[in-house]
């Protein structure tokens, strides 16, 4: 997928360039830049870095990758925290920025970052991943590039608070275990009535959402996957180009899909174009059925993404951003 959040060491990555949290010295430091020099080759680097000579912050410069897997390593200074009055936005921005279009103009196709500022700088984990996510998503709109966000654990991703207690609700009163041998008769059958209840309820629910005829849903029902899709991309009025942007979706899949009537994509990406295509959950629970999928009550994945599509928040790299938080596959492919 175009941007993908993934738990790594990031001097591991076989990427065509990784990006290095730099001092502006460009000097071997600690964290991750430390750890990019010594996997590198400290010495070596460091003197690819002199015949560079100092890099301002928010601004980015290459060397070659050494002994790392990755071809390149582009170094770029983010901003210390001060409280966030001093344009650290402006400034971090610019550091993803400048290494995308850095990256580009080396013509590479695949690129590692990792949160820049937020270790000993000190920038707001929340902060610095919506300014990440934000940068890299827009600049991916014009561009064809593989993007990873890499954090080595739970500790350096920052997800709201506000939105992990709310989807950690939303799962709490909907998410519902598959019932075990374990489990006592009167158990059960409390499970059985919570889900007639359940399915009651979603009965009407689908009964007042649909609007169209049932003559036209009938006439649709023999549609494959890609036939479904592409007529909801014309429904919707948007281009091809769009719609896989907005998917997470790598360009050369989306082409395997409008040109193979049969194709199945993966139920991630059947969802990530329901995502990008605004569907409600009666629409995208039809898209889905054409590739042989439904959503259930039963797997959390599929609970986070009806959260999602009941609050109307179409966001697919803040639900990726939920998804990652939840130890659960992320949209796009």
């Amino acid at each position: 997928m175009p941007l993908e959040i993934v738990r790594h060491d990031i001097t591991k990555m076989k990427v065509d360039a990784i990006v290095n949290a730099a001092n502006t010295a460009l000097k071997i430091g600690g964290g991750v830049c430390g750890a990019i020099f010594r996997a590198a080759g400290a010495n070596e680097l460091q003197e690819a870095c002199n015949q560079i000579g100092p890099c301002k912050v928010g601004e980015a410069v290459i060397t070659d990758g050494f002994k790392l897997d990755a071809k390149y390593i582009i170094h770029t200074p983010g901003p210390i925290w001060q409280g966030g009055s001093n344009q650290e936005a402006t400034l971090l921005k610019a550091s993803y920025y400048n290494s995308l279009e850095l990256a580009k103009y080396h013509e590479c196709e695949s690129i590692a970052f990792p949160l820049i500022s937020t270790g000993i700088y000190g920038y707001p984990k929340e902060e610095a991943l919506q300014i990440a996510v934000s940068t890299i998503s827009s600049f991916l709109l014009n561009s064809d590039m593989l993007v990873y966000l890499v954090v080595f654990d739970k500790k350096s991703f920052g997800i709201s608070k506000k939105l992990f207690t709310s989807i950690h609700q939303y799962i709490d009163e909907h998410y519902v275990e598959e019932v075990g041998s374990t489990f006592n008769r009167t158990r059960e059958n409390r499970y059985i009535m919570e889900q007639l209840r359940d399915v009651e309820i979603l009965q009407q629910d689908l009964y007042e959402e649909v609007n169209s005829s049932l003559e036209i849903m009938l006439n649709q029902l023999d549609d494959s996957f890609s036939e479904r899709l592409l007529r909801l991309i014309d429904e919707k009025e948007m281009t091809d180009v769009e719609t896989y942007k907005r998917a997470n979706i790598d360009r050369r899949l989306f082409s395997k899909i409008r040109n193979g009537v049969d194709y199945t994509p993966q139920k991630k990406t059947a969802i990530a174009f329901a995502i990008a295509l605004n569907l409600n959950l009666v629409e995208t629970s039809e898209l889905l059925s054409t590739a042989g999928y439904t959503l259930s009550r039963s797997s959390k994945f599929d609970v986070i993404i009806e959260f999602f599509i009941q609050q109307a928040n179409y966001n697919i790299h803040e639900i990726n951003e939920a998804l990652f938080a939840f130890d659960q596959p992320l949209l796009g492919a």
